[in-house]
């Protein structure tokens, strides 16, 4: 079977660079089948009509926008002349695991839609990269300071599933193939204090134990720096190992959020992000800034 192209993906966004496939592998079937389609040359109408659906159904099965069913895709194979058993089997086997039920799933009434992708985005990424101005990124968060965060917003059952996730996300760190961590944060961050002395005297003595992980690299960006991130608020790239997916990068805001994924919109913030690692203070160097900061006394 030959291998997907994903060089363009304008069906896996809306036109606009935000994306809207909710999980990778979502998105890599979708290429796939859609690669096979015109590599047989076989119409979207021609395809709808095998499966007595529309050619909607098809334009969301190729941009990764809806869940699969395996007899559907293996009476497109079929169409499409793809009758190597082991070629099959690859496919189908990938439609199984973007099928399976998202850990998220039971908190799903306290997670805004919006955020939703983000959580598929962020599972699958072998490369986080992140700048937060206001807040330690929700990765690398203590339970009590998401709680003291998260409380500003929430209350109740929401306040503790919004918790609960956030906990649960950073599964990603951990394990046999934990994904890779480079965080650029805003001295205004660290002293922000959004919780009490012991809270936020624990957040920083976290960040220095995570500091020393080796796919973990945090730097500070002091207050001496003079380097301005143009009016950029906090944003993620993130970076996937099938290398046929373009980079994502997150942009929250107060009611949604941008999925942008065009080439010619990513490497700006792939330079921003480079401007200011090499601005902020070297890891080791923010390791003993953050040890400094747990260990001074509170005035």
């Amino acid at each position: 079977m030959p291998a997907a192209d994903m060089s363009d993906l304008s069906d896996v966004t809306d036109g606009t660079g935000l994306w809207s496939a909710p999980t990778t592998l979502r998105a890599l079937v979708g290429a796939q089948l859609r690669r096979l389609r015109e590599a047989r040359g076989v119409s979207r109408e021609e395809a709808a009509f095998l499966l007595r659906g529309s050619t909607s159904k098809i334009s969301r099965m190729e941009a990764g926008r809806t869940s699969f069913k395996v007899r559907d895709v293996a009476d497109l194979l079929t169409l499409y002349g793809v009758t190597d058993e082991g070629a099959r089997a690859s496919l189908l086997a990938l439609v199984e695991q973007a099928n399976a039920p998202s850990w998220w799933q039971e908190y799903r009434e306290a997670i805004p839609d919006w955020f939703e992708p983000y959580l598929g985005l962020e599972q699958d990424a072998c490369l986080i990269r992140a700048f937060e101005v206001q807040l330690v990124p929700g990765l690398l968060q203590t339970e009590a300071y998401a709680r003291a965060v998260i409380a500003q917003g929430a209350t109740g059952s929401v306040l503790e599933q919004r918790v609960a996730v956030r906990m649960r996300r950073q599964s990603v760190l951990t394990g046999d193939d934990p994904a890779k961590l480079w965080v650029v944060l805003d001295e205004a961050a660290l002293h922000r204090r959004v919780a009490d002395e012991a809270t936020m005297r624990a957040q920083w003595e976290h960040l220095a134990r995570m500091s020393e992980l080796p796919h973990v690299t945090i730097q500070v960006l002091p207050f001496t720096s003079s380097e301005i991130a143009g009016g950029i608020g906090p944003v993620t790239i993130l970076r996937f190992p099938q290398q046929q997916l373009p980079d994502v990068v997150y942009i929250e805001q107060l009611t949604t959020a941008q999925y942008v994924t065009k080439s010619a919109d990513v490497l700006p913030h792939h330079a921003l992000m480079d401007e200011l690692g090499l601005a902020a203070l070297p890891p080791d160097e923010t390791a003993g800034l953050l040890r400094d900061l747990a260990a001074t006394p509170s005035s």
